[in-house]
């Protein structure tokens, strides 16, 4: 008699909800834990900066804020890429609209406004990163018939707007600049006034997708070259945080051409400490909860945590720490390549962009390779809403790697899907 057990598929066989990228799947769930231990370690310093609050009462703040990061990371799980699809507009526009308005209904902290106070801070400039992302990727998408040869920029020769030539510098406005460059500039008109290395941050991510969308070399440089020149434009005149990017600049500058026995007797930095905080890790580190440099930095649960968790870890502990977001850039690299809409590929790999780059400008800050950014280190630091708004991303990132997996990340009607040669061009 023929057995056909084997051709009988098992319940199991159907549960395809959590079949997302298993390395990701184990990185995540370290960083949190990392988080847990690295912030309890610095409670004691935040305990004394908030007059006397007690320091199990901001560790379980953290707690529930990894908590409500896991629930957030786990609701974008679920939300298919068709979903983030169509939410993409009114996604960035509300972002948009919520950050625009931190500087009229926000919280001042020193020369700026860059957070709501609801009883809990929220940081809407990293809701809109979030969200830039999304809407370009989007845009990108949509463009892809015509990016190859599509210009980005009209004409900034007034004589090239004749009437013969209107109609088609018009359509360069409308279908390169407005549909692709806008998403970018407009986030970093409104972040920059408060955040210039985020706004920096966000400009960058979208030229390196507007690059892995194939739009042309020429147009990109141009675009470049605009935005630099306005930027230096407006710090010229002192808009936004332009004193404070230029003192950073200098001190950093200063620190690394000024001679050691010159400077013996000026007071030590936060870069200074940090410095001290690695060196006097070692390879194995000093303990947990041992750390004595979290006592002198001014934010050691934030600005600069890697430091204190070498500190306390050790070197060897903080390179694998720096191999596991480098682990999480190359797995979104496989989602892109794996992916049959281009929508869902440059999502994930904008997202992990977003974070890999953020915690890169971390580690150089932390060990004095690149002036201060106040760029906190993705995930593990102490920061509600950058917390939550990480989570998100790799919520969406396992998400598209689900559907990757599921073979359920298919373009809606109209839109071509990718082959696998193309991904690889």
């Amino acid at each position: 008699m023929e057995d056909n057990r084997a051709q009988v598929p098992s319940i199991l066989s159907k549960v395809t909800i959590f079949n997302a990228d298993k390395v990701l799947m184990v990185i995540i769930p370290i960083l949190f834990v990392l988080s847990a231990l690295v912030v309890y370690s610095s409670v004691a310093k935040m305990g004394y900066a908030h007059m006397g609050t007690e320091t199990n009462a901001i560790f379980t703040k953290h707690l529930v804020v990894i908590l409500l990061a896991v629930i957030t990371m786990m609701g974008c799980y679920f939300m298919g890429a068709k979903f983030l699809y169509r939410i993409a507009p009114y996604a960035y526009v509300f972002c948009w609209l919520f950050t625009l308005g931190v500087y009229f209904f926000g919280a001042k902290s020193g020369d700026a406004a860059r957070w709501y106070d609801f009883g809990f801070s929220v940081q809407p400039s990293e809701l809109l990163k979030v969200a830039t992302i999304l809407l370009l990727a989007r845009m990108l998408d949509q463009a892809q018939p015509t990016i190859g040869k599509q210009r980005l920029i009209p004409s900034l020769n007034p004589w090239r707007w004749n009437k013969k030539e209107r109609k088609k510098q018009l359509d360069i406005l409308w279908n390169g600049t407005c549909k692709i460059l806008m998403p970018i500039v407009a986030s970093v008109m409104v972040i920059i006034k408060a955040h210039n290395s985020t706004a920096l941050l966000v400009f960058g991510i979208g030229l390196v997708m507007i690059f892995i969308a194939r739009a042309l070399k020429m147009e990109i440089f141009k675009f470049v070259l605009l935005i630099v020149v306005a930027i230096a434009i407006y710090f010229a005149a002192g808009g936004g945080r332009a004193h404070t990017a230029t003192s950073r600049i200098t001190n950093f500058v200063k620190e690394w051409t000024t001679p050691a026995d010159t400077t013996a007797t000026r007071p030590l930095t936060d870069a200074d400490h940090a410095m001290i905080a690695i060196y006097d890790g070692g390879l194995f580190g000093v303990g947990a909860g041992q750390s004595v440099m979290r006592a002198k930095i001014t934010h050691p649960e934030s600005d600069y945590i890697f430091s204190f968790f070498v500190e306390e870890y050790g070197i060897i502990m903080g390179m694998i720490l720096i191999i596991l977001y480098a682990w999480i850039f190359a797995r979104a690299i496989a989602i892109f390549h794996s992916s049959r809409w281009l929508f869902g590929g440059l999502l994930a790999l904008g997202l992990a962009l977003m974070i890999t780059i953020q915690a890169l400008l971390h580690f150089m800050v932390s060990t004095h390779l690149f002036f201060e950014t106040g760029q906190n280190l993705p995930l593990i630091s102490h920061g509600g809403t950058s917390m939550i708004c990480t989570a998100a991303a790799l919520g969406i990132i396992l998400s598209i790697s689900r559907q990757v997996n599921n073979r359920t990340l298919e373009p809606p009607e109209g839109i071509a899907a990718m082959s696998g040669e193309d991904n690889d061009e």
